[in-house]
């Protein structure tokens, strides 16, 4: 007997929902397959036909949030500024929002933002390259801290409930990056 490929995906999107609601309230490690079937309305059995484990749910929540090198929009490096895709991010980060901010959260997954980063950094590295010469090396370490950056302050944006306009953020954030912290505090 085939299964209907509407059904399929609404179950595997009902297991999914079930596993964010529980997420949101409570670390990975306490969750059960019980639990996400349970509040789904499904069994065990069914879960199992769509996940490994709690941990595979997770897995694939982050493989469709982390965009691919293709799906990331070309990036200009001007020859005046490192060009860092800070809009590019933002809408990134907005549109993904709901997953994000409990992701990169204090009781998120800590290994997210390192495939956030090293899903962005080809892009951003390739434009650079095309514009400055930098040592590979270098380039690698600069791009860890202006990422980590980014994703450190839209974390905390959301956190703090978009206490700023997105404009003044995205404008805060280009200025410490073309003028640094000291610069601004001084």
């Amino acid at each position: 007997m085939k299964k209907q490929p509407e059904v399929t995906q609404q179950t595997r999107q009902n297991l999914i929902e079930a596993f964010w609601s529980l997420y949101c309230e409570k670390r990975i490690e306490k969750i059960t397959v019980k639990d996400i079937a349970h509040r789904a309305g499904y069994n065990r059995g069914t879960f199992y036909e769509y996940f490994t484990d709690v941990y595979d749910v997770l897995e694939q929540i982050e493989q469709s949030l982390i965009p691919s090198v293709d799906e990331l929009p070309p990036i200009s490096a001007p020859k005046h500024d490192m060009g860092m895709p800070v809009d590019m991010f933002m809408r990134l980060y907005e549109q993904n929002s709901r997953y994000y901010s409990i992701l990169l959260g204090d009781n998120g997954d800590p290994a997210f933002a390192s495939k956030l980063k090293n899903s962005t950094k080809p892009v951003i590295a390739k434009a650079l390259a095309e514009k400055h010469d930098f040592n590979p090396v270098e380039l690698d370490f600069i791009l860890e801290y202006v990422l980590s950056a980014m994703i450190g302050i839209m974390s905390y944006w959301f956190r703090q409930d978009k206490v700023l306009p997105a404009e003044k953020l995205i404008e805060l954030m280009h200025d410490l990056m073309e003028n640094g912290v000291m610069k601004r505090l001084s």
